[in-house]
């Protein structure tokens, strides 16, 4: 027996037949115009940020070697622009934030003392997370930062019940929710966007493609690189944005933030990065050669990318130096202050483990 066709006047209307809907409108407006028109102020205020998570990470990196950080650690050398760009577009107030497990830069991103944060890589208790999170599991509900997750790709999902509650609640907010290449293949990464797409949750679901998927690159890995197009099947606009321009990410940010704020639902966001270091401070990353990310550093380094522009907008060499130095200082005081904070106590194994007492 024939299936008899659904009635348009009966079925709900699909984005599909919304005349208004544009798969690409976002992506045409980025290209448009797709750099941010930062004032000097906020393109020292990108830098310091910046170089701040690129001393950070390369000091947790001596710390990871002398043992006083365990586990593991995956650092962001070479990621920072995403961080900053998209995160200092955010209302501190109203929106929140979720990512993985490489997750250092996005606490100090948020502004966050990097002595807390470097208390926790070496479990101290001190730290953000009393010293149990380590490195993988930061967490912060007072600045809406809700981890740090060690499995791959959950933290999606976990994002699109903190936009689900930001709707419900009708507070304003969204949520940020950032996941690599490696997550983008899994599948309940699909269920959030099917359901996000459906109930037009306010999130952004960003993709930092740093190539490699711990060690395999992504054209080894998935059918499909291009993975601002991941969406469309659910009808979610994608944006392709350069990730090692802080300012383009900015750009990015103010078109896709809007967007999401006005309640038309979620949007797909690939930025486009590099790593400089292995997947994990235990990873050699014999996958690539020295060549390449030497040639990253050279010609697409963000921190370099800003200090260019900075320079060119009247900064000196002599100004961005007292800039580094200070920054050295701020560095090597959290990982002092580390080293020199307690552990936890034994008790504090029981604590946490439930939302209130029992």
């Amino acid at each position: 027996m024939a299936k008899a066709p659904r009635s348009k006047k009966t079925a709900p209307k699909s984005p599909a037949e919304d005349s208004e809907f544009a798969l690409h409108s976002l992506q045409d407006a980025f290209e448009q115009d797709s750099r941010f028109k930062a004032s000097k102020e906020q393109l020292l205020d990108f830098y310091k940020q910046m170089l701040l998570i690129r001393r950070f990470e390369e000091r947790a990196g001596q710390l990871y070697g002398l043992g006083l950080i365990g586990g593991f650690c995956h650092l962001y050398i070479g990621q920072e622009a995403v961080a900053i760009g998209l995160q200092s577009a955010l209302d501190g107030d109203k929106d929140s934030v979720i990512t993985g497990y490489r997750d250092h830069g996005h606490m100090l991103a948020y502004g966050i003392d990097p002595k807390v944060i470097m208390a926790e890589l070496t479990g101290r208790e001190a730290g953000i997370s009393k010293g149990k999170g380590g490195s993988m599991h930061m967490f912060s509900t007072e600045h809406k930062f809700y981890g740090g997750h060690g499995i791959v790709g959950a933290q999606v999902s976990l994002g699109g019940g903190l936009a689900l509650a930001h709707q419900y609640n009708d507070d304003g907010g969204f949520c940020l929710a950032y996941f690599g290449d490696g997550a983008a293949n899994q599948g309940q990464v699909y269920e959030t966007m099917n359901m996000a797409a459906l109930w037009k949750l306010p999130i952004v679901f960003v993709v930092e493609n740093n190539q490699y998927a711990m060690g395999t690159a992504v054209g080894r890995s998935s059918a499909e690189t291009e993975f601002h197009r991941r969406g469309t099947a659910f009808r979610i606009p994608g944006m392709d944005v350069n990730g090692m321009d802080v300012l383009e990410v900015r750009q990015a940010a103010e078109i896709a933030f809007k967007h999401v704020r006005e309640g038309k639902g979620p949007v797909l966001m690939e930025c486009n990065t590099y790593r400089y270091r292995g997947h994990s401070m235990s990873d050699p990353a014999k996958y690539r050669t020295r060549e390449e990310v030497q040639d990253i550093r050279e010609h697409k380094d963000p921190i370099e990318a800003i200090k260019k522009v900075l320079l060119e907008n009247g900064s000196t060499e002599d100004e961005l130096k007292a800039i580094d130095k200070e920054i050295r200082k701020t560095v090597t005081e959290a990982a002092d202050f580390a080293e020199s904070s307690p552990e936890p106590e034994p008790g504090e194994l029981y604590t946490d483990v439930l939302v209130g007492e029992y």
